[in-house]
């Protein structure tokens, strides 16, 4: 077994999106035991008091601990899962703050040398040799620029940490959640995180997530999301590593933009993509998928856990996340998450555009038959799983309508059969492989129909096809 490297911090942000009140009280009795799946070493937390909870110094954006007094309401249940390691760190608060203006350098420098146009200078990247050297290695390119070369020494050696075996066991615990996953992933995790100010602000000003562009991009993020997830695809030729890189890019070309816009507000809201969003996004994959599932009744045991944190660690390993935050267990990913959650600014005017905008999606799902009446059962069943995940209250502080959560109970019912006693059994964990395979294709065709999968066209950012920037 290679030697691993637990995080030395444990934070959160955007991901942060779950710890709604009446989703962890309904949980906290039925999820303790189960929650606290990952060993690791005891550490040592120093306590808070009264006088700890001040107004953050002016290093830090203003965004930074801007509604604390409500963000420690809402995240005391997992306070109380975690035990004593929910005591408050200072010290892990303030690394918060000062990694809001943290930017990924190497993914910087090569977003900038793709930005170049003269076409003589020397610095200068583009994207068909980005290609080559995600396709077939920076060696099979010569002299390759100096910003593109430092980037892919980062991507391109496997941490000794590494266990590939592990990898792709994690990779099979996330295609056996089948549909839970993907309802974890869009209703508590991306619709859940617009409750909180900051990162929604980015994709209003991308246009990510607004009009007719809603669709494609969950499209594109349940592609990758379950690119990662097949056997061998995180190897060097596997399509996960190709794609995680190109998301990586993918950020660093966002953030170059928003920086130079003139429209984006540093001192408030941190840069645009930082390292704290960063490794929060990356926790909403590994430790609040985990939560979420459980909370459908899903059953995870403590090797399961393993798996699908070692899968995500090195997935962030990738994405540039700072290897500090990059958690093998679950537990040490849970009590990051409750500092990020302290962190964050609750609240703000664009959440509710991107929820609805996302609800509104689902009324232009692909279906081969009865598309209308399947698309408005989608979209109630959405409104019905958020009333769940989020409670009354997170509801409708993204202006949608509250409804019953109806479809939850049918959907415990089935859990509880599928993973409490097929789940036990090598064929039945072999029946839920196929029928989570089975679901990833279907899904994946709703949303995009004839299409093929894909994620992203860098084209998009200002970066062309096989030259510099196309504008």
């Amino acid at each position: 077994m290679k030697r691993e490297r637990p995080c030395r911090h444990a934070r959160f942000g955007e991901a942060m999106t779950w710890a709604s009140a009446d989703e962890l009280n309904a949980s906290t009795t039925d999820s303790q035991h189960r929650l606290m799946v990952a060993h690791e070493p005891q550490q040592r937390d120093t306590p808070v008091g009264p006088s700890d909870v001040t107004t953050p110094p002016s290093p830090y954006p203003r965004r930074f601990r801007a509604t604390e007094g409500l963000n420690r309401r809402l995240g005391r249940p997992l306070r109380l899962l975690l035990g004593r390691q929910g005591k408050v760190d200072p010290a892990l608060l303030a690394a918060i703050g000062e990694r809001l203006t943290t930017r990924d350098e190497l993914g910087a420098a090569l977003a900038g040398a793709l930005r170049i146009t003269d076409t003589a200078h020397p610095d200068r990247v583009t994207m068909r040799q980005f290609r080559t050297a995600l396709a077939d290695g920076i060696d099979a390119m010569a002299n390759p620029p100096a910003a593109l070369r430092e980037f892919f020494a980062a991507v391109d050696p496997v941490p000794d940490w590494v266990d590939f075996d592990l990898v792709d066991e994690g990779g099979r615990v996330a295609r056996r959640f089948g549909r839970n996953a993907a309802d974890v992933m869009l209703q508590l995790a991306l619709i859940g995180s617009y409750r909180f100010d900051g990162p929604p602000r980015l994709l209003v000003e991308t246009g990510g997530l607004t009009g007719g562009s809603a669709l494609r991009r969950i499209a594109e993020t349940q592609h990758w999301a379950t690119t990662v997830t097949g056997h061998d695809a995180m190897r060097r030729s596997g399509p996960g590593f190709r794609l995680t890189v190109h998301v990586r890019l993918m950020h660093a070309l966002v953030n170059h933009q928003a920086e130079r816009s003139g429209q984006w507000d540093t001192e408030r809201w941190g840069l645009p993509v930082n390292q704290s969003d960063l490794a929060a996004t990356l926790g909403l994959f590994n430790a609040v998928q985990l939560l979420g599932v459980r909370l459908l009744g899903v059953r995870v045991t403590r090797a399961e856990s393993r798996a699908l944190m070692h899968l995500w660690k090195y997935v962030g390993h990738l994405l540039g996340v700072n290897e500090d935050w990059l958690c093998d267990h679950e537990r040490l990913q849970h009590r990051l998450n409750y500092h990020l959650l302290l962190t964050q600014s609750y609240g703000g005017p664009v959440g509710p555009a991107l929820a609805n905008a996302l609800v509104e999606a689902q009324t232009a799902l692909h279906f081969a038959r009865f598309a209308r009446v399947r698309r408005a059962y989608a979209r109630a069943r959405l409104l019905s799983m958020l009333r769940y995940f989020l409670g009354r209250r997170g509801v409708r502080d993204l202006d949608l309508p509250v409804a019953l959560p109806w479809a939850v109970p049918p959907l415990l019912a089935v859990n509880l059969l599928r993973y409490h006693v097929l789940g036990r059994t090598a064929a039945g964990r072999a029946y839920l492989l196929r029928s989570g395979d089975r679901f990833i294709r279907r899904n994946l065709r709703r949303y995009f129909g004839e299409h093929a999968p894909d994620v992203g066209a860098l084209g998009a950012l200002g970066v062309g096809p096989s030259a510099g920037p196309s504008r």
